[in-house]
């Protein structure tokens, strides 16, 4: 997977909280990518059935918890 390779399909951020859909043309493959600027914690939820691509950029924290997905760089900042 290589920058050249990868599409954004959409964006949103709320909060210091940054969700991007992506898509990587080479593998074929959908993910949502959530990055917090204030704790840094950031992880990624792979798309698994395209149809549900709104749905996970939608709701990542539901998906992340329920494929078992980790934050990482969770260290959170000093007030």
């Amino acid at each position: 997977m290589t920058s050249e390779t990868i599409t954004e399909l959409n964006r949103r951020s709320t909060d210091g909280i940054d969700v991007r859909l992506l898509w990587d043309r080479e593998e074929s493959r959908v993910f949502v990518t959530v990055d917090d600027a204030k704790t840094g914690e950031a992880f990624s939820v792979e798309v698994h059935e395209h149809a549900k691509a709104a749905e996970v950029f939608r709701h990542p924290y539901a998906y992340a918890a329920w494929q078992n997905v980790g934050a990482v760089g969770a260290a959170p900042v000093a007030a």
